[in-house]
């Protein structure tokens, strides 16, 4: 089962050394490898997410995730999303973005971290409207009751999430964002940058998991009367498919590349070269997808309880790190260790629960 499922991320794995090796010497070797780390460790707890959203889906929309998905994945977040940035920002044309990137990587560099509290105010908002939407609903299982409780009776409250999210986006610009960046002997002031961008999150998460959540019900209700009747109950659920998966489908691709917002800047400090970039980040994300795919496939979630609140819980500290960041550094070695300090947590106490029912 191990080696089915990471088979095409070992292979990736080969290819992307290999390539880096013959693109760039041995030194390049130890680059890409960092990189693939970086990103599998900042992305671990999107995997746990995916796995519970993935599960929902039909075979055929797996195999979709696994093919067009990493495809969008690797090449779009992880390749073309660094040059769209400085293309949008600086405002140039596609191809002269590609030609700064391999020309004068320095100033590529500071082009992208221009646009970075653009990019981190759109990726928290996003992750921060997931992890609101979580820890506000009421679930029969919950991890740290004494905190969970309360919030699932205030998520009784209509839009209470989107509320939360606007006072947040309201105080990180007139907080982070009024205090600007130097540049040039010039302070730019990015309240503006940060209100737009944030909105274009909010709203890109709404639209695409409202969008979601339609179908999915719709499907659901199609289907009920023929789940009434069978025997024994029949599924305790809908393998989603037609426009419920092609939406939910959507929305994991808008989930990962909300994820991948941390490892694309946080690559920068490992190297300015777009090409290792990809290579690098492109094998975690593959890794990141099979890992996706195991966890579906070996029914770790329903094993483990509290694995998806820790990844949940590590999703809001890493929408909380992206808002920060618009105003300070923070290390990409804290980012990770948070998601997986949460998670690890989260499956030890998933572990001792187990034990205590077995006994």
């Amino acid at each position: 089962m191990l080696w089915k499922t990471f088979r095409w991320a070992f292979a990736v794995t080969a290819v992307g050394l290999v390539g880096g090796v013959l693109y760039d010497g041995w030194a390049a070797l130890g680059i890409v490898a960092i990189l693939a780390v970086l990103e599998i460790s900042l992305s671990f707890d999107n995997a746990v997410i995916n796995a519970g959203i993935l599960k929902k889906l039909n075979a055929f929309w797996q195999r979709i995730f696994l093919t067009v998905g990493i495809l969008i994945a690797v090449f779009g977040m992880r390749l073309l999303f660094p040059v769209v940035i400085v293309s949008v920002s600086a405002r140039l044309a596609p191809q002269e973005a590609v030609h700064l990137a391999l020309t004068d990587k320095e100033r590529y560099q500071e082009l992208v971290t221009d646009a970075h509290p653009s990019i981190a105010a759109f990726g928290g908002m996003f992750l921060l409207m997931i992890f609101l939407d979580f820890i506000l609903e009421d679930r029969a299982t919950k991890w740290i009751g004494r905190v969970e409780r309360p919030l699932a009776r205030l998520g009784k409250i209509d839009m209470l999430s989107v509320c939360v999210a606007l006072v947040v986006l309201l105080a990180t610009a007139m907080t982070f964002a009024t205090q600007a960046h130097q540049h040039g002997g010039h302070h730019a002031d990015k309240a503006q940058t940060v209100l737009v961008s944030g909105a274009a999150g909010l709203v890109t998460y709404l639209v695409v998991h409202g969008l979601s959540g339609f179908f999915e019900a719709r499907l659901e209700r199609e289907q009920g009367g023929e789940e009434d009747g069978e025997a024994g109950g029949g599924r305790s659920g809908v393998a989603l498919a037609g426009r419920a998966a092609f939406f939910t489908f959507l929305y994991l691709e808008v989930l990962d590349a909300s994820f991948s917002f941390d490892g694309v800047i946080g690559a920068f400090a490992v190297t300015n070269d777009i090409v290792l970039m990809a290579l690098g980040l492109g094998i975690g994300a593959m890794y990141i997808r099979s890992l996706t795919v195991y966890l579906v496939r070996q029914g770790t979630l329903d094993d483990y309880v509290y694995l998806e609140h820790g990844a949940h819980y590590a999703i809001g500290a890493l929408a909380a790190v992206l808002l920060v960041s618009i105003r300070y550094e923070v290390n990409d070695i804290v980012t990770g260790l948070i998601g997986v300090t949460l998670i690890g947590a989260a499956f030890w106490s998933s572990v001792r629960l187990n034990r205590a029912t077995a006994g």
